[in-house]
């Protein structure tokens, strides 16, 4: 049975308005493609195999989330450690993104070159450690990047893809300053 045109049509713009309403935000998919690769907040002492964050940690990853507010954000990834997880969730949370997990000791080439297949625009969190950072970082440029110490919580790096394919990267600091 074929629907009136005028049926159709009310159908269709009901249909396009309800959409609207989803609360789904709307990810702004002409934004260029951009990384935000972060260590993972202060933790705690309480499991020397997977600690929680402590409550500087836990300010910090706060932070995160509010530095990132207004940002394209598409997805965040953070590894199998109560900690990574734990600094990356609220920037899902108010992104209503999911925390996708990736392996730590994956090799740093091969998970930029998936993030970078995955995602051609918007804004990507990533989570890591002091040790898997700057691999991470360096394979996502495919520029030179410092060592990381195990003090350091604070460094921010943002690689910036232009609409070439050509990657800068910007190396900021949030939070409280901590490390050398």
């Amino acid at each position: 049975m074929r629907l009136p045109h005028r049926f159709r049509l009310s159908l269709g713009l009901l249909l396009v308005s309800l959409a609207g309403c989803s609360g789904t935000p709307v990810r702004d998919i002409s934004a260029p493609l951009t990384f935000v690769v972060v260590r993972h907040a202060e933790k705690a002492t309480d499991d020397p195999e997977d600690p929680r964050l402590s409550a500087a940690g836990e300010a910090r990853a706060a932070l995160l989330a509010e530095r990132l507010r207004d940002a394209p954000l598409v997805a965040v990834y953070a590894t199998e450690f109560r900690r990574t997880r734990q600094t990356a969730q609220p920037t899902a949370e108010a992104h209503a993104l999911p925390l996708t997990a990736y392996y730590a000791r994956g090799p740093a080439a091969e998970i930029a070159a998936q993030w970078k297949q995955a995602h051609r625009s918007g804004t990507v969190l990533v989570v890591g450690h002091s040790n898997t950072v700057p691999d991470l970082v360096a394979a996502l440029c495919g520029c030179a990047t410092t060592a990381m110490d195990e003090t350091e919580y604070d460094r921010m790096s943002i690689v910036h893809f232009d609409a070439d394919g050509r990657a800068t990267l910007d190396v900021q600091r949030y939070g409280a300053p901590t490390g050398p």
